[in-house]
């Protein structure tokens, strides 16, 4: 079966690229499925994560203002869709353009749209809760039913959507561990991009307050920073900066997980929250936001995991100085965190994708 992907990039670090190369490897290697993507990397960068040598890679670069860039995206995707012939197209790409592929692309081919990102995705600060218009709103729901299927992450994310072609497959985890984080060194641990949908502010100024209790305990940050540096900037103002330490992205995040004591997660708005199940998957109890709209979808609260009001600052600080102080209570949730993401076994969720791709490819 030929596979056609439509990403933004794979040559950077997000959990897009990262779930990507999971998928695409394993459907290549233990299906035997013709992968191709086609990306927006703007040129041959170096791939951050590892393809398989088979997976056929395609880039479109995109130049220009508005017009000319929608003129190029509408050409690239015709000319890939000819040239490569896919059985099945599957959209791996929140951006609004996405949306509009099922009316630039009039095919017989199944199209997929596989929704890694909340609905009302906060990229910046906006003056209303939730970002973008109230017609970009309608849009995207009238897009999402044109789409052969419409899979979501997690029956929360769903729920945000009102489709009559929705499936619920959850990101895999790519690997089986057999060590696990003995949960006493006095470490937090962050995963993610410096971006405002990932709420890192509001992490440091729950850290300010934390460590006015804990001043042993330091909190590690691994995500790609902005050119600005505004969070190292915020963390100089908050007077907190011999507790917090910075790191760019690392491939194998599983040994910093291995180090860390808790996980937090402090998200504005979650498709998934991929980082969680892999610190859970290490032994590692997790403090999270109830954002919209992944985080609900993995912690059972009080049992693997803290699920806090969000934006409720003083009682994350509680839920994170109640785990601080309470060895036990690390272990007790740690275990439970372990045990109860064992669902996400990657041969498990393939096997979803494989019979998804099926039974669309025989309508």
């Amino acid at each position: 079966m030929k596979i056609l992907y439509i990403v933004p990039k794979i040559n950077n670090e997000g959990g897009v690229a990262r779930v990507l190369s999971v998928k695409a490897n394993y459907l290549t290697e233990n299906f035997g499925y013709d992968v191709h993507i086609l990306t927006q990397n703007g040129g041959d960068k170096p791939l951050f994560y590892s393809f398989n040598d088979k997976i056929a890679l395609h880039d479109m670069v995109l130049r220009g203002n508005k017009t000319s860039f929608l003129l190029q995206y509408v050409q690239a995707l015709k000319k890939a869709l000819s040239t490569i012939k896919p059985d099945i197209i599957v959209v791996c790409d929140n951006g609004f353009k996405a949306y509009t592929i099922p009316f630039i692309l009039k095919t017989d081919t199944p199209i997929i749209f596989e929704c890694h990102g909340s609905k009302y995705i906060e990229e910046k600060e906006q003056t209303k809760y939730f970002s973008g218009t109230k017609i970009k709103l309608l849009f995207k729901e009238f897009s999402a039913n044109k789409f052969s299927k419409f899979v979501a992450l997690s029956k929360e994310s769903l729920k945000e959507w009102n489709v009559e072609n929705g499936v619920v497959i959850s990101n895999p985890l790519e690997f089986k561990t057999s060590r696990f984080a003995d949960l006493k060194s006095k470490k937090v641990i962050f995963v993610g991009r410096h971006s405002y949908e990932k709420g890192i502010d509001r992490l440091l100024q729950i850290w300010q307050k934390v460590i006015q209790k804990h001043p042993d305990w330091s909190l590690e940050i691994y995500g790609k920073s902005n050119e600005n540096k505004e969070l190292q900037k915020l963390s100089n103002s908050l007077n907190i900066n011999d507790n917090v330490a910075f790191f760019e992205p690392i491939r194998n995040i599983y040994d910093k997980y291995l180090e860390a004591s808790i996980m937090a997660m402090t998200s504005r708005t979650e498709g998934f929250g991929m980082v969680l199940i892999e610190a859970m998957a290490n032994g590692l109890p997790v403090i999270a936001y109830d954002c919209p709209c992944g985080p609900r979808a993995i912690i059972q609260n009080n049992e693997n995991g803290f699920l806090v009001e969000n934006g409720n600052l003083d009682s994350f600080v509680q839920k994170m100085e109640l785990l601080i102080k309470d060895e036990n209570l690390r272990m007790q949730m740690g275990k439970k965190a372990q045990e109860s993401v064992k669902s996400y076994d990657v041969d498990t969720i393939m096997q979803k994708w494989k019979a998804l791709f099926e039974e669309i490819a025989k309508q």
